[in-house]
Formats: structure tokens, sequence, C-alpha cells
């Protein structure tokens, strides 16, 4: 049995950031419920990726919604907002990520929640948190990178800030919800009372920064400075970073310099030899490797490095990774399937128990698709 069985998630949320969270419970076991607009159902449903659709809803919808129910009501409506109360009076977990302010309007708000259900795990996901000056602001990925100060991290030293090319901060703050509301079921236990789970953008965006953020409190409030090429981290010495080959490119990780040259057998040059250079002369560093290893291709580079187990890798495209064996043996791959029979191909929940890997074949579900079923075993 999967480990979240029996837990029943009445999900308000949209867009990334909390139906995430939703998703890597429902594939635990958790029964995740959409709370969702009549006829259009939640606003993500229309935000798309190349602009793919799967029926009415984008795929990306697809890919964070698979395997929920969705049960639709106007909130605004007093008959659809007292069925969704009784729907809360049975709930185990909720979770919303609308702006501040606006679930008190609603009249579902923390305190009026926990009064209909005082065993309720209330998660809540904003942008900037309930309070301070940006507090109303709009939370978006791309939005939080930049204020974080996250796209001073990614490209090389002459580029412009440059943004992760994932919902990045959308899908930590996912993470950190889940987190948050396991370890929230874990204390309700223990003392039989639900609890208040809040998580915001940027506060696990900056959370994931913490080792360079550490750094420029405790290192004179200097800015981490990108290397000139090849950049992976703005604190780590040479020859961290990736460097172009013949026919592609490589990465080389945590690797002593002097291991590095003695595997290429390449003299290391004297004004490189003291280790306390590697980090504040790593551009000419990665300078003076870089047409070396452009001479032969990946595989050489490789082949040499692997067999004194060097920390290092080829830097493949998804068509490159997709054929490896060593994503085959994965078993990454699911096929969903849509109630009209429409079917894609997804990626499964990361997480194994007890060594079974969990797949679903689930697709998400049209707008207000359970509402008969739900009120049928719920009695609203």
């Amino acid at each position: 049995m999967l480990p979240l069985k029996g837990i029943t998630v009445l999900e308000f949320a949209q867009f990334m950031a909390g139906p995430s969270a939703g998703l890597k419970m429902a594939d635990l076991g958790a029964r995740v419920i959409k709370i969702e607009r009549p006829g259009t159902g939640e606003a993500g449903r229309q935000i798309a990726i190349k602009n793919l659709f799967i029926d009415e809803s984008s795929m990306v919808f697809h890919t964070a919604n698979r395997n929920k129910q969705s049960y639709a009501a106007n909130l605004k409506d007093p008959n659809d907002l007292a069925k969704v109360k009784q729907l809360i009076a049975q709930a185990d977990v909720m979770t919303h990520n609308f702006r501040p302010g606006v679930m008190e309007k609603i009249g579902l708000d923390y305190d009026v929640v926990s009064a209909i259900n005082p065993r309720i795990i209330y998660g809540v996901v904003s942008g900037y948190s309930a309070k301070g000056p940006w507090a109303k602001k709009p939370g978006q990925d791309l939005l939080i990178q930049s204020l974080s100060g996250l796209v001073h991290l990614t490209g090389n030293a002459d580029d412009n800030p440059t943004a992760s090319g994932l919902a990045t901060s959308d899908i930590f703050t996912g993470v950190h919800l889940v987190q948050g509301i396991l370890a929230a079921l874990i204390g309700r236990h223990k003392t039989g009372k639900g609890a208040k789970v809040e998580v915001s953008l940027l506060e696990s965006t900056l959370d994931i920064q913490f080792e360079v953020i550490t750094t420029y409190l405790n290192d004179g409030n200097q800015l981490p400075q990108r290397a000139k090429q090849g950049s992976a981290h703005a604190y780590i010495k040479a020859p961290y970073g990736i460097y172009e080959t013949k026919d592609g490119h490589i990465a080389i990780a945590l690797v002593p310099l002097n291991e590095l040259t003695d595997a290429m057998g390449i003299q290391l040059p004297t004004e490189f030899a003291d280790k306390a250079t590697w980090f504040d002369k790593r551009d000419d560093i990665m300078a003076f490797l870089a047409p070396i290893l452009k001479k032969e291709n990946s595989k050489h580079w490789l082949d040499i490095f692997e067999a004194k187990d060097l920390f290092c890798s080829a830097v493949n495209t998804y068509k490159d990774l997709l054929n490896h064996e060593g994503y085959k043996a994965l078993k990454m791959d699911q096929e969903v399937e849509t109630s009209d029979g429409l079917k894609m191909k997804t990626t499964r929940c990361p997480i194994r128990i007890d060594g079974e890997r969990l797949f679903s074949r689930k697709s998400a579900p049209k707008p207000g698709e359970d509402n008969t079923i739900i009120e049928q075993e719920f009695n609203l």
C-alpha cells in the first residue's frame, strides 16, 4: 500500500508550484481533488509550452495534474461553497496559492477552515510571503528568479543575467510545500491537531541559493563572479566547468587540477602549481585546458577520466539521453490516458517505495469530471 493511501487533499492551487506538490502527494497514494471553476477550470489549463494541448487543456497542465480528480465549484455561490465546506470537514489537507486576502474574502481562510476541521493541514503558497512591500505582487517564476538574484549565477562572466531554463522557483516551492505538509501530518499524528504550512516562491528560491548567499554574507559582501567561459558555479575553483571537445562537450566537476593534467598526459604549468591559485586563476586555467581538450573527441577524454575515477560526464541532449541504456534502465517513462482515451507520454514519479517504481496511468481530469462520484462518496 502506498504511504499516503487514505489521505484526502483538496487542491485549490493553480499553475505549477501548488499543483506540482499535489502531484507528488497523488503519486504517493493521496486522493487529490482539484477544486476548480465550473466550465473553464483552473487558469493553468491554458498556460502552454510550445502551444501543445491534450483535449482542452495544455500538455504542461497534464504533466502537473495527472492522477487527480476534479470537483467544479463556484466559490462565490453559497450552495457550492457549502458543499466545499462539507468536503473540507472530511479532508486531511487543503492547499491554495491565492494572493494574500483572497481566501479571507471568499471565506476559506485558515481560521474559518480550522474551525470547520481542526485536524486539517492548511498549505499556502504565496509569491513573497503574506507580509512586506512585495506581498501583493504577482508571483511568477521568471520574476522570482530575477528578483532573488538567481539569474546572476547562470551563464558566463560576460553574459547578461540568465534565467534557468526550467520553472525552478515553482518546482522547488512545490517540493518545500510537500515537505511541510508531510511534517505537519506527522505532527498531527502526535497531537491530533492540524497546522498551517506556508511557503513562498521567493523564500524557496533564496533557500536553494543558501551556499552562495552564505558565502556573500561571510566574504565581505563580495558579489559572485561567474567564470569567463564554461561557468558552472561562481565559487568553485578550476577545472570545474563545461569544456568543448572535437565533437561536443564534456563536464568536469570536482577534480584536482594536478590529477586532471596527469590523466591528460600534460605538464601542469608552474604558475598553477599552488592549489591556492586554482580559484583566483580559474579563468586562466580553463583557458589553458580548453584548446587541449578540444583536440580529441568526448569519448576519448571520458574513457581516460572515467578509468581513473575522475568526476566527469558527457553533455547530452535529450536525444542522446533518452536513447542511452543508462536512461532506459531507470524506466522513467510512462504513458497516461485521458477519460476520452487520448494518450501522452510523460515521466513517472522519481520516488521508489520498497524498491517499487510509482506509475500512474490516469491523466489530468476535465473540469468537474468527478463531481458526481465525489458528491456521492462525501454525501454532499
